[in-house]
């Protein structure tokens, strides 16, 4: 049986991450997305077991405690991780993971799992990265200025990344990250 692989992306709110990796997805519709627990409330459309394992505190601190995260994080006021045992499973099982998470969850999910392969997505400017973060509406002022406030700390992460690829425009970054992807699996 094949061994699976770990594609982990990870870039500041806004460079398009999560664009990228529904595009790589929709096109291989065998690779499994990695599906983040977390504290916080759905927003819209949000469908609990989809797009995120939506747990009280409680419940999520009670994980930490048991050892259950290969990686968590608490910010923005709610906690976010990856359980390990569903990624055991589908490693076990030969399949290919995409994980959509924070720098220092991606260099956790590395310390742990060493064959996998680490993506950043950079924005091409600051002042371009928070212009898309103001243009989607989905966050609060508040919200916007604790993500404001978390891009030098998440940049600074890129260079202890597999590969960097600059979100310029969006078909060009798809197109390296394809490359990239062809490569490593």
């Amino acid at each position: 049986m094949k061994k699976g692989k770990l594609l982990v992306f990870s870039a500041p709110s806004g460079t398009g991450k999560t664009t990228i990796v529904r595009n790589l997805l929709d096109e291989n519709p065998d690779w499994i997305f990695s599906i983040s627990a977390t504290t916080r409330e759905k927003r819209g459309s949000e469908i609990d077991g989809k797009d995120y394992f939506f747990i009280s505190e409680d419940e999520f601190i009670n994980k930490i405690n048991a050892g259950e995260f290969v990686e968590w994080e608490r910010f923005y006021d709610y906690y976010y991780g990856t359980l390990k045992k569903i990624i055991d499973d589908h490693l076990q099982n030969g399949k290919i993971i995409v994980f959509e998470v924070d720098v220092k969850g991606a260099l956790k999910i590395k310390n742990t799992y060493p064959d996998a392969v680490l993506i950043f997505i950079a924005p091409p400017s600051i002042p371009e990265l928070k212009d898309r973060l103001r243009r989607r509406k989905t966050e609060s002022e508040e919200d916007l200025k604790k993500r404001f406030d978390r891009i030098d700390l998440e940049l600074s992460y890129k260079d202890k990344f597999d590969f960097l690829v600059v979100n310029d425009d969006l078909e060009s970054a798809i197109k390296k990250i394809k490359e990239i992807v062809k490569k490593v699996i």
